[in-house]
Formats: structure tokens, sequence, C-alpha cells
């Protein structure tokens, strides 16, 4: 335990063995970890106990616990909804399990908009709650194709700005854009269009084709044939999108998630397949070290993080898992209060329902594969910069200063940090400088 054991273990002491959630503090206040448990007082008490095994990266967080805070909630259910808010809410730093290493892209649509746009990002930034991002997806070019088809079939803004100050543009007048810059149409019947685009990225497509089909035999019983004939056009092209990607399950009736991983010493990759009425409409992918956890509570944060951002339309109705986790039932009765269904975690013991997961596991391994390719090479960039630099050994943390300033004057100083030749955005940082003092700032390179 640390210097503080005493105030600890007083502390362990008044904690009861109720369902919940703990929040741990340092010296200064800050929450270093939230958890939750359906023993409160035992969990929290199994973080200090002698010769208990922790991964290095709880291990370096329990050193710094200076004090524990608790809320009780009735069911483990409640507690595990109120440790996602709470992690969503204050972002500890022990909390990061998954790495944002912009690997994989996200589709956002900016709901907070009167004119939602809707484009590919590598960067998840919740500046509005109402934005919507859905992925991350690791077919990029799959990705790419679907959003240049859905610009195309149906009528949305083309350009983040206008071409003309008191016109539309050419997409306006062959139907790629409803005349939005002009506000040629409202946002209420715009919003209703990007509904439907948003359906195709939460899997729901199967849903928007019913939904089409109902619109357009009502626009045909109306004699509007043209608009008839526009609706026929985007269901062919809906249709055509899942067309090679069928995945055969004697259930496929069912919307389900299947999610593995493969890992080595350092590296776990992840990825989840999102499969709707027997069609792979997703496959997202994750990344995190192997010394976060096991990889029964990889899985399990996988899951609580990924559908904590997602609407309750998105939850399937079966997910399958490559291992137990640790606490299915929580996590099940969780989920199937927010879906307002039931939804099932299982282990699949079948043959079909085994050999997707061994399928999802395989495209982990080769992902897994990629990442260590891609160490390799900043490890050759390392040892390259090394030589150059005459260091005694390789490099492990870089970190590089720039100062700007007005002719002397409002100095600003920016720090960015790469450890083991990848950025670690989490330690950049921005200055106010009071005095400029420096004229020059050399990068600054400390070996392992």
């Amino acid at each position: 335990m640390s210097s503080n054991s005493q105030v600890l273990k007083d502390q362990i002491a008044l904690i009861p063995s109720e369902p919940g959630v703990y929040l741990m503090r340092d010296y200064q206040g800050d929450i270093l970890y939230i958890g939750k448990s359906k023993r409160l007082r035992s969990r929290v008490r199994s973080y200090f106990q002698s010769g208990q095994y922790h991964s290095p990266r709880i291990a370096l967080m329990v050193q710094q616990v200076a004090n524990i805070e608790f809320i009780v909630t009735d069911t483990e259910a409640e507690a595990l909804a109120l440790e996602a808010n709470l992690i969503k809410q204050h972002q500890p730093y022990f909390n990061v399990l998954l790495k944002d290493d912009k690997k994989y892209p996200y589709v956002c649509i900016t709901w907070s908009e009167d004119y939602p746009r809707i484009f590919i990002t590598r960067k998840r930034r919740l500046n509005h709650k109402s934005d919507r991002y859905y992925g991350p997806y690791v077919d990029t070019h799959l990705l790419r194709q679907t959003l240049r088809l859905v610009k195309r079939v149906f009528p949305l803004r083309q350009r983040p700005r206008p071409l003309f100050k008191d016109r539309p543009c050419l997409n306006y007048d062959i139907g790629r854009c409803p005349g939005v810059c002009q506000g040629l149409i409202s946002p209420e019947d715009y919003h209703k269009i990007v509904e439907k685009v948003a359906m195709i990225f939460q899997g729901r497509t199967e849903e928007l084709l019913q939904k089409l089909s109902a619109q357009m035999e009502l626009a045909a019983s109306q004699l509007k044939f043209e608009q008839a004939g526009q609706i026929r056009d985007q269901i062919k092209a809906i249709q055509g999108l899942g067309i090679d990607q069928k995945v055969t399950l004697p259930d496929d009736t069912i919307s389900r998630d299947a999610i593995a991983l493969a890992a080595d010493d350092t590296y776990t990759c992840i990825q989840l397949f999102q499969i709707r009425a027997g069609r792979l409409v997703g496959r997202l992918g994750f990344f995190a070290d192997t010394v976060s956890g096991t990889p029964e509570s990889i899985l399990q944060r996988v899951l609580e993080e990924h559908y904590l951002q997602v609407d309750s339309v998105e939850i399937p109705s079966e997910i399958v898992v490559q291992y137990s986790l640790p606490e299915t039932d929580i996590l099940a009765d969780w989920l199937g209060k927010k879906k307002g269904k039931k939804v099932k975690i299982i282990v699949p013991q079948k043959q079909q329902k085994a050999e997707l997961i061994r399928l999802v596991e395989r495209n982990a391994g080769y992902e897994l594969e990629n990442t260590k390719r891609h160490a390799q090479q900043n490890l050759l960039g390392l040892e390259d910069l090394a030589q150059l630099l005459d260091l005694p050994s390789l490099p492990h943390r870089i970190e590089g200063y720039d100062i700007s300033h007005i002719q002397g004057s409002n100095p600003v100083a920016s720090q960015v940090v790469f450890i083991d030749g990848v950025p670690a955005k989490q330690s950049y940082r921005h200055y106010k400088i009071k005095i400029l003092i420096l004229l020059l700032v050399i990068p600054m390179i400390l070996p392992v």
C-alpha cells in the first residue's frame, strides 16, 4: 500500500458490501480510476492486499491512490451504467483501455447543425452531445465506397461551403443536393433525409428498405411516378451494398455482433463483426495494450465502451463472444434495459457460431500482424535516429517543443511527445509563457 495506508484502510472499512461504483483519487484530488462491483468493499480491498497480482498499469495506479470514494446503487446493472457515464464524463487516465491511434476511421454526422454534415474522420471529438460517430471501421475502402454511394443516391449537401453566394450550384440542378446553401429545404425535412442515411451506418439496412418500399408504394398509388422511381433507385443501390457480404447462419433473422481478439506479449487487436439479417454490415476494430488485462477483461471493457456510444436501436439481440466475460450477467442486463429487449451474450458451442468466432479471430490476427509490421518500421526508424545522434541506446521518449510569438509578445509553446516512435497525444501540452527567455529549444530525447 501507499504511505497513506492507514487512511486508506479506514476508508475501505467504511465501504459497504453493496453494488456500486468506486472512484480512486490521487493527492491532488484528480480521479485516477473509476470502477464498479456488486460487492464494493471486497473489490476495493483486493487492490491493496499483499500478494495480489496486478497488471503494470493497475500496479502503477495503486501506488498513487490517496483517497477512495464510492456511490451505492440498487443493482449491478445500475452500477455498470453509472460507471460508464462517470468514465465518459471524467475520462480518468487509468480507465483508458482502448488506444486511439487513428488507425481506423469513423463516420461523423453533425446532428447539432441545422443541416448536418456527413464525413469520414479519424478523430473522435464530441464537441456537441448530439453529434454521432459510427465505427471505427476496419475496411476503409468499403467505408469510402459506401459514403460515395450514399451521397449519390440521397440528396445531401455536397460541399462544406457554398460555391456561390446567391444561387445553388450544379449539384442542385442534377438532384444531388436539395439546395442547402440557399435554404431551399427546411432543416426539418433535411433531417429526415439524414435519418435514412444514419440507418445504414447503424446496421438497420433491412428496416430502411422496408421503410423506403412503403414510401415507394404510397408515391405510386398517388400517381407520383417520378418520386416512386427515385425511391426505387435508392432501394436498388442500398441492396447492392451488402451483396457480397452474406454470412450464413441458421437464424439469419436475428441481429448479432461477434467479437474476438488476437494478442501477443505487447499488442491486442480486437474486431467486432456487425451482422444484420445474415449480412455483414460493419467490421469494427479496436486496439489495446496486452498489459491492460486478461483477454476476458479486455473484451468486457471493449463491449462496455462500444455500446455506451451507440443508440439503443443499434444494440443487437445477441452478442457472440470469444471468451466468457467476467460480468456477463451484468452487461446483458444493462444492455437489455438500454435496448428495451432481452440481449443474450453467449460463448458459442454449436459449429456454425463457433466458426463465426474463429473467422473474427482470424481477421483480428491479420490485423495484429499489420500492427507488428508497423511497430517494426518504427523500431527501424528509432535505430537510424540513435545512430545519427550517436545515442548509447534507442530513444524511448522523444519530446519536441516549439515556441511562437508576435514580434516578441504573447509567447506560447507547444510540446509533442513520441513514445517508442508513436505519437503519445495524451502527453501533448500547450503553454502560455509570461516571459520569453529562450531563443532555441532542442528536442529532448530520453533513452530507455
